[in-house]
């Protein structure tokens, strides 16, 4: 029996979207296997069954996400995701100390078809992906950083940490076993999202702080 969304989780709801709170370890849409059909798409769906995912976020990774209610606010918010209307920052704790205090990482990628589902920078056949970071606290032998993608690639900002010599702390995939073991659960964070409502065009802003 998948259970139903909680109340704390809901930021926002009226007829057209709902936006809610991601936690960390939990699907965005159901999976192959019955063990993995709950999600928050499916939890979402037991008190708004019309609900439609427009995004992701990796099953590690907790925050904000927008489901829409209608077919035609889908498409809306799904144009302005594709067209990069939508603003979204993150925060992550990566391992070690950036030796700069912003820059941007800017690296194509695709997917790593023998390691499935893990993405990989590729020259040739990647696609065009851009990260902008800023570091906020410096702390021991780690570092507390904002991110803001330009692109929405999958995995983007893990691999692209990892690329810096970065990784993001509990990332078991692209960081060490020892930069696993420091974190139960991985340190990245969907904190803000902002975009277009479907029908008022009123631009909206969500925000969940970051709970590590």
């Amino acid at each position: 029996m998948i259970p139903s969304i909680n109340d704390v989780d809901i930021l926002f709801a009226d007829a057209e979207i709902v936006v809610v709170n991601k936690a960390a370890d939990l699907l965005s849409v159901p999976g192959i296997g019955e063990e993995k059909q709950d999600c928050i798409w499916r939890r979402v769906q037991q008190r708004f069954p019309t609900a439609k995912t427009v995004h992701r976020l990796d099953y590690p990774t907790s925050g904000v996400m927008v489901l829409a209610l209608t077919a035609e606010s889908h498409r809306h918010i799904s144009i302005q995701f594709q067209e990069r209307q939508t603003h979204k920052v993150y925060q992550a704790v990566v391992a070690g100390r950036l030796e700069t205090q912003s820059g941007m990482v800017d690296q194509p990628l695709r997917c790593d078809w023998d390691n499935r589902p893990r993405q990989m920078i590729d020259h040739q056949q990647g696609k065009s992906a851009q990260t902008h970071w800023q570091v906020l606290e410096q702390l021991d032998d780690a570092t507390r950083i904002e991110l803001k993608p330009i692109t929405g690639r999958s995995h983007q900002l893990r691999v692209h940490m990892q690329y810096l010599g970065h990784p993001i702390l509990g990332d078991r995939f692209y960081a060490s076993p020892e930069q696993v073991a420091r974190s139960s659960r991985m340190l990245l964070h969907a904190q803000d999202l902002s975009f277009s409502h479907p029908v008022s065009e009123e631009m909206l802003n969500f925000t969940v702080a970051t709970p590590f």
